[in-house]
């Protein structure tokens, strides 16, 4: 990863075949577009690769897990479990529906605990929303069961790990409702872009509507169409989809050589003393955007940290100082700053986000460096890499 490392014609083909042929509205306008519908196209494929009934596109990850909590039932006042280690998105699309985010420890597979959620449950808990962290998976099993046993809704938030798979079902197919982002980083990119993917009709009903301000979208006049929900605007635009369309095609060859790439390092790797790696629940389904190891305390891991870069070896990524990727360095969050007052500051015993103790995650993350594992590497470059990552621990 990321995708746009092998953009080439088929990219700029699809563009083009908006713009030279179609619309870049993605709704109506049939007259002008001359059958070009690159979100649809999208949908349906996504809907093939990913097993499930319905997929449906918006303008980022974050508006596609804003829509997952609302088209889920999940709003005011309910309580939504989610890690300390994840992107700051997943946290502000709980507190902007008016939910109340309840952390919760992790483990060593990055995601987490069965035993973190159990842990944070309480009468008020509507939702676990299970982030799927740098490519791999939490133990789902587990989860799953849990969610069941209690009745909660699982939101798999998959946008780091599209193209991933446990015991044979896609990553974001497991659980009630799952998200995707295609943003410009990503595994595949639409840009900016994302997806919710279901197997429920109510869920896809209420996600087309609530991201194109209640639209129905039944029939081929939009300024007839009813608006039995509320919503807001999260469209994809046709050019978007258009270039993620044609990354979508190259999916599974993009997941081919990160798996390949990241078994020659993580070969070498496994001879150095010391290092060991996350925990992957199913190895064959890791996507392997990135490779995580773990090292014995702290100290060495800041140590090695700064000896990787010293060494050329770039793409590493010590998460427990990054600003936005864990808990603690989330000043804004844990002081709920906003320009606006927000519905959770109406609630009386919210939780006090400056005093959220994860000891488990600590210790987890301060140990823990995640390589990105990238498209355009040559087999030299890969042999290269290895030797600056050796003297790195020399």
């Amino acid at each position: 990863m990321p995708g746009f490392e092998i953009f080439g014609p088929e990219e700029k083909q699809e563009i083009a075949d908006v713009m030279e042929n179609g619309f870049i509205f993605r709704y109506n306008f049939d007259p002008v577009r001359n059958g070009r519908w690159k979100a649809k196209e999208m949908e349906a494929m996504l809907c093939e690769k990913m097993g499930v009934k319905y997929a449906h596109l918006l303008s980022s990850g974050t508006a596609a897990l804003q829509t997952a909590l609302a088209a889920a039932g999940i709003g005011a006042g309910d309580e939504v479990i989610v890690p300390p280690f994840t992107f700051v998105a997943s946290v502000e699309a709980i507190i902007m529906a008016g939910a109340v985010p309840v952390f919760a420890e992790i483990d060593e597979t990055l995601c987490l605990s069965p035993e973190g959620i159990e842990a944070a449950i309480t009468p008020k808990t509507k939702a676990v929303n299970l982030v799927h962290m740098c490519g791999s998976m939490a133990k789902l099993d587990e989860i799953k069961a849990i969610c069941d046993k209690h009745n909660l809704v699982l939101l798999e938030d998959a946008c780091q790990a599209v193209g991933g798979s446990y015991k044979g079902q896609a990553l974001g197919s497991i659980g009630h409702v799952g998200c995707f982002s295609f943003d410009s980083v990503k595994t595949i990119t639409c840009g900016e872009g994302g997806a919710v993917i279901t197997n429920d009709d109510t869920i896809y009903q209420h996600s087309h509507k609530f991201t194109d301000h209640g639209h129905d979208h039944e029939g081929n006049d939009r300024g007839a169409e009813s608006h039995p929900i509320m919503g807001l605007n999260f469209r994809i635009s046709e050019l978007n989809a258009a270039l993620g369309l044609a990354q979508l095609r190259k999916l599974d060859d993009i997941i081919a050589t990160q798996r390949k790439n990241k078994s020659l390092i993580k070969a070498a790797m496994s001879e150095i003393e010391g290092v060991t790696f996350r925990e992957i629940p199913d190895p064959e389904g890791d996507s392997a955007g990135f490779l995580t190891f773990m090292l014995p305390t702290e100290e060495k891991t800041i140590e090695i940290n700064k000896c990787l870069a010293k060494e050329g070896v770039d793409g590493c990524f010590y998460w427990y100082v990054n600003n936005w990727h864990y808990l603690k360095n989330w000043d804004h969050i844990q002081n709920l700053r906003s320009p606006a007052r927000l519905p959770i500051h109406l609630i009386e015993d919210r939780p006090d986000y400056t005093q959220v103790n994860t000891p488990k995650s600590d210790d987890i993350m301060s140990r823990t460096i995640s390589m990105l594992i990238k498209l355009s590497w040559t087999e030299e470059e890969i042999q290269q890499r290895i030797e600056n990552i050796k003297r790195a621990f020399a």
